[in-house]
């Protein structure tokens, strides 16, 4: 039996509860642009309205999300992975009861698992299923291997870019990577784009057709467009305090730009029935890949 085939019998030994989690990924082409800013913002207006989240920082090596969340975790996904940590041990519980959990220094060595780590993974990761209904994974920015990962097993990317040429390139450049790498599909994929650190609606729109006309041109690759979060003190100042500028200053032209994604995210959730892969069918993702790499 090869490895493949045993990932496959793991999953079966563990059937996934319902109903589970819609699955959101964050990244962009370059840092600097307001991902993690923007991943932390959407959970609190999500959870305004009533939806459970709970957060993964993925962005290996830094811990943006953890101090705008002013919390230090004890455990990350490397203590479930590795050290036999149950799900709820690595799960800190920060501002407005949003779950949060770190990445820790990375997954590595996947490829290496065997069948009774797998099922022990497996069968944590699928109770997050059971208590949320959100789970948005902020991602490293650029087009490593790890990032590169996270987003062929996501349904929905979200790319968040500026009005920077830099900016724009660098989105182009990610999503050509992410359209040549054999496991994405963009038939099981939504990418919207949000335009962040704008003056104006119009400028954000400007900055979204650029994008989506060499993206047209050059990869014939659907984007959306999800909106602009303008330039905003309000945001500024919330930064420097470590707090999420939609608990900070919930009526700010930024905060009201995330409560607006937030309902725009939620109207598409009901628009047509969207097929949810849920935590553990998102991981095992992840592992059959790093596996036929191995």
């Amino acid at each position: 039996m090869d490895q493949a085939e045993q990932l496959r019998n793991v999953i079966k030994m563990n059937p996934v509860p319902v109903p589970l989690a819609r699955i959101i990924t964050v990244t962009s082409g370059k840092g600097g642009v307001g991902k993690s800013n923007t991943a932390i913002n959407l959970a609190c207006q999500l959870k305004k309205l009533g939806q459970r989240v709970i957060i993964l920082d993925a962005d290996f090596g830094l811990a943006n999300i953890e101090i705008m969340f002013g919390t230090v975790p004890q455990h990350n996904l490397c203590d479930l992975i590795y050290q036999r940590k149950s799900i709820t041990d690595i799960i800190t519980w920060g501002p407005m009861d949003i779950g949060f959990i770190s990445g820790g220094s990375g997954i590595t060595g996947l490829a290496n698992l065997g069948k009774d780590y797998l099922n022990y993974i497996i069968q944590n990761l699928a109770k997050l299923d059971a208590i949320a209904d959100v789970i948005i994974i902020d991602t490293g920015a650029g087009i490593s291997d790890a990032v590169m990962d996270f987003l062929v097993a996501s349904g929905e990317i979200f790319v968040v870019a500026t009005p920077e040429p830099t900016s724009i390139t660098d989105s182009y450049s990610l999503l050509k990577a992410l359209n040549q790498h054999p496991r994405f599909s963009r038939e099981d994929s939504k990418i919207k784009v949000i335009a962040n650190k704008v003056t104006s609606a119009e400028e954000g729109l400007s900055m979204f057709n650029k994008l989506n006309s060499v993206v047209n041109r050059y990869l014939k690759l659907p984007i959306s467009y999800l909106g602009e979060i303008p330039q905003d003190a309000h945001l500024e100042n919330a930064v420097m305090q470590q707090m999420p500028v939609s608990m900070q200053s919930p009526n700010s032209r930024s905060a009201k730009a995330y409560e607006r994604m937030a309902y725009a995210i939620m109207d598409k959730e009901y628009e047509k029935p969207r097929t949810k892969r849920g935590m553990a069918a998102f991981f095992s993702h992840i592992v059959a890949g790093n596996k036929k790499m191995g």
